[in-house]
């Protein structure tokens, strides 16, 4: 599963209803434009601020209708192993216990996935 796809955003993401690219793409990338829909239905914009796609820390950070928002990183750990990170802004911390569950539901399918 990765984290970079927008369709997967609602199935792990507490606060994301739905989740859509500017450019139509299913994948974020560097740079990458678009609109998350929270829970309530509203759309909010957001843009990728810095990506790192090298060595063994994948990593992604946006800002959420122009507010800092969370950092998102992928470490290798073999040719079948990976650690999913999720930090916040510092004036974000009441958001860990969102992040928190995000992470949880993301091992929990790749747990459902692996049993299959």
């Amino acid at each position: 599963m990765e984290i970079i796809e927008v369709r997967n955003w609602p199935h792990w993401g507490p606060t994301v209803r739905a989740a859509r690219l500017d450019d139509g793409a299913g994948s974020l990338s560097a740079g990458a434009e678009g609109a998350v829909q929270t829970p309530v239905g509203l759309w909010l914009p957001f843009e990728v601020v810095d990506w790192v796609d090298a060595g063994p820390r994948r990593s992604w950070s946006w800002r959420v209708a122009g507010v800092p928002a969370t950092t998102h990183s992928v470490v290798s750990r073999g040719t079948s192993r990976c650690r999913v990170e999720m930090s916040v802004p510092l004036l974000a911390t009441g958001y860990l216990a969102v992040v928190a569950l995000a992470l949880a539901r993301i091992q929990r399918r790749v747990e459902d996935k692996t049993r299959s």
